[in-house]
């Protein structure tokens, strides 16, 4: 039999601790559960588990994300109301609505929200991830009706509604009815919400520069495929407590800019296991609601080890951080650091791709 080389006993013993940690934390939940009995399931070390999560916090949330219910197969919608009534199809389709004790998906589940809540650590990221979610919908729903101006909040509004499903259906199952669920999110696309895009008013110090554009290989977390990021286009790189202000190059850009959200975190190990979650958990209901040629234009890349952030001339990052650069040609031609730098490169984006 032929031996395993490093990289494949790391793959494995990841794979072995996700299993064991998935039967611990619908047992036990969150809160109860033991690094050491993970170890023991797993039948590795307790070293071996931190060697491949930092904490169990970290390993809870891979969980969550490895093992996250998949919505049932529908038909896309083809107008606003449509399409959000089959986005909250496919979420309520996930959730356990029974009444003869918690299903193992709610249990698992269950113990998200108030670990993101207790830590200002974790609840600052997942408030921005939660907007970037909004507007990855919205923009959706913007594609399917081109004149219905900004539909952020829309989304946002059918977000609320369905976390507050989940958390019912988890505390109270057999409460949530999911028609009713999938019936009001299909009508909030009637509702004027008054939704006005009104941009930063920081403007950062800004430079043309000509500098070389070599990315490394990336993956575009909306669309869960390889991505190169080589091409002409805006690239913003944004910490965690930035990620929403990828919006503001979006708004700003010419209508067929190629746009990128790089997102990059002080704290790779805890918090970027949390991003993907996040969005993984928008897409798969999103993939489900709208036909592929209404998905944004923007990119969505979790920059784990900061490369495409070196790439970019950002070799310190933070949960703060907000770089964009504008690539042409294989090279830099602009950039803007700091609040704001979104909005700048939108706007001169309209000189440089013209």
């Amino acid at each position: 039999m032929a031996r395993l080389t490093r990289a494949e006993t790391q793959e494995r013993n990841r794979a072995k601790v996700l299993a064991a940690a998935k039967d611990e934390f619908t047992e036990r939940g969150f809160r109860e559960a033991k690094i050491d009995s993970i170890a023991e399931r797993a039948e590795l070390t307790r070293g071996a588990v931190y060697s491949n999560f930092p904490g169990k916090r970290a390993l809870y949330f891979a969980v969550l994300a490895e093992y996250a219910p998949r919505p049932p197969v529908l038909e896309p919608g083809l107008t606003v109301a449509e399409a959000l009534g089959v986005f909250a199809r496919a979420w309520v389709g996930r959730l356990p609505l029974v009444t003869d004790g918690r299903h193992a998906s709610a249990r698992l589940a269950m113990d998200l929200l108030p670990e993101v809540i207790a830590d200002e650590q974790t609840w600052v990221p997942f408030t921005q991830l939660t907007k970037l979610n909004a507007l990855l919908l919205g923009l959706s729903l913007e594609c399917l009706s081109p004149g219905s101006g900004r539909l952020v909040r829309v989304a946002e509004s059918a977000l609320t509604v369905l976390h507050g499903a989940s958390q019912l259906a988890a505390a109270a199952p057999g409460f949530t009815e999911p028609f009713n669920v999938v019936s009001a999110c299909g009508r909030l696309a009637d509702l004027d919400l008054g939704d006005e895009w009104l941009p930063s008013g920081m403007i950062p110090q800004t430079r043309e520069v000509d500098d070389p554009w070599l990315p490394p290989a990336a993956v575009d977390a909306l669309r869960d495929e390889p991505v190169s990021l080589a091409g002409d286009g805006i690239v913003a790189i944004l910490g965690l407590h930035r990620a929403s202000a990828i919006e503001e190059a979006v708004r700003a850009a010419p209508p067929d800019a190629e746009i990128t959200a790089v997102l990059v975190t002080g704290d790779p190990g805890e918090l970027m296991p949390l991003a993907r979650l996040t969005i993984s958990d928008l897409c798969a209901c999103l993939h489900q609601a709208v036909p592929r040629s209404a998905w944004p234009r923007l990119r969505v890349v979790c920059d784990d080890a900061g490369a495409v952030a070196a790439a970019a001339g950002v070799p310190a990052i933070s949960d703060a951080t907000e770089t964009a650069v504008q690539v042409k040609g294989g090279r830099i031609v602009g950039r803007a650091d700091g609040y704001g730098a979104c909005h700048y490169v939108g706007t001169a984006a309209q000189r440089i791709f013209d």
